[in-house]
């Protein structure tokens, strides 16, 4: 008998790249909608951070001691007015167009402070600040002028300082270089993304390939034909992984062209500085992933009596790999031992971790793919084996 591996593997692809919308829907889209999101929510947060801080504010100021007049006369966001004002004025501040802070201090500022005992059970000199919070250049004025007053008050008693750079110095006290703090960044986010990407992929075509046809009577077809039963399961599993595989790296595309927009700062790039062994080890790893992935999700599908039910057996499966996808973000160090890669889809996870975080370990790597692999063999066993059962097939 023929090896038909590869015809179920073409009459899959048929299905799927035959049906245009599928196609968009799976592959390209994904894709597509992370990157828009991202790349909006990124420009969304920027808009946040950065707006108002062009803006000029009217600072109107009672008894301005002279280091604070000193300290904002190079900010060219405040115009500082030496003006008293009343209830009646603070009141005004309601409307969050008015670009106006209001400051009171006590009169002689500066002495009250120097005098001041905080064991004589007397409050100590209070300042005023009126703003509305809601008006993002006061806020930043607001924020600005507490600066300079906690420094203020923190230098009246200075003794010491900690990383100190004097005018001139180039001290750098931070070692962490721009591409580690990356690495660092991406080895927490990706690996999480990556699965939930790949297995969104898996979800939106696998179900319907098993139990879509038991639902549509098409996989009773199949079963009468002259081929291995062992063939049809691999032939469903490599074809269906290959296509989960397309809309995963569609995923990850989108996800490594939108994060740098998202969380990178003005000082620090957020680059992909790898190596081809790295990518590598990467699409290998997420390839052998996908193969589990599909292989479970084909053993669920297989015991279901249509696509919903088939939907409803896999969310739990679906809730623990995403824990698992967590796991990175609450630790520190990778793991070292030999059993952590070969966890299904944690070993994946650990070595994706790695990777990204330029610590990758080729043994880890091996041995992460070769166990895949044996679990994709034995899930194409049991595959063959329910496609051999007329009880689960048909419910007899």
């Amino acid at each position: 008998m023929k090896n038909n591996t590869w015809t179920i593997i073409k009459k899959e692809f048929a299905r799927f790249f035959g049906d245009r919308s599928l196609m968009f829907t799976t592959v390209i889209m994904p894709g597509l909608l992370i990157y828009l999101i991202y790349s909006l929510m990124g420009e969304g947060i920027g808009k946040m951070v950065t707006e108002g801080q062009d803006e000029v504010v009217t600072m109107r100021v009672e008894n301005m001691p002279e280091f604070l007049a000193a300290e904002i006369a190079s900010d060219s966001q405040m115009v500082v007015v030496n003006q008293p004002f009343g209830q009646e004025d603070i009141d005004m501040l309601a409307d969050e167009d008015l670009n106006i802070v209001m400051v009171r201090f006590p009169k002689d500022f500066e002495l009250l402070v120097n005098t001041y005992d905080p064991k004589c059970g007397l409050p100590a000199p209070n300042v005023e600040i009126y703003y509305n919070s809601t008006n993002n250049a006061t806020s930043l004025v607001y924020k600005t002028l507490t600066a300079f007053l906690d420094s203020y008050e923190s230098g009246m008693s200075n003794r010491f300082d900690v990383n100190r750079v004097d005018d001139g110095s180039t001290a750098q006290f931070d070692m962490a270089t721009d591409d580690s703090i990356g690495a660092m960044i991406w080895s927490k986010l990706l690996p999480m993304l990556i699965v939930m990407m790949l297995f969104s992929g898996t979800m939106a075509i696998a179900p319907s390939a098993i139990a879509g046809e038991k639902e549509r009577g098409t996989i009773a077809t199949l079963l009468v034909t002259p081929m291995r039963r062992n063939q049809l399961a691999l032939g469903k599993i490599v074809s269906l992984s290959c296509i989960a595989l397309l809309s995963g790296i569609s995923s990850f595309i989108g996800i490594a062209l939108s994060l740098p927009k998202m969380i990178s700062g003005e000082d620090v790039e957020l680059g992909f500085n790898y190596t081809f062994g790295d990518y590598a080890a990467i699409l290998l790893v997420i390839f052998a992933t996908v193969l589990i992935m599909a292989s479970v999700v084909s053993l669920l599908s297989a015991l279901a009596k249509d696509v919903k039910s088939a939907g409803t057996m896999i969310t739990p499966f679906m809730l623990v790999v995403m824990l698992a996808g967590l796991i990175p973000m609450f630790q520190n160090n990778t793991p070292e031992t030999f059993t952590t890669y070969i966890i299904p889809f944690y070993n994946s996870i650990e070595v994706m971790t790695a990777t990204f975080a330029h610590k990758i370990m080729w043994s880890n790597v091996v041995v992460c793919l070769v166990s895949n692999i044996c679990y994709t063999g034995i899930a194409v066993w049991g595959l063959t084996r329910m496609f051999n059962s007329e009880k689960v097939m048909f419910g007899k």
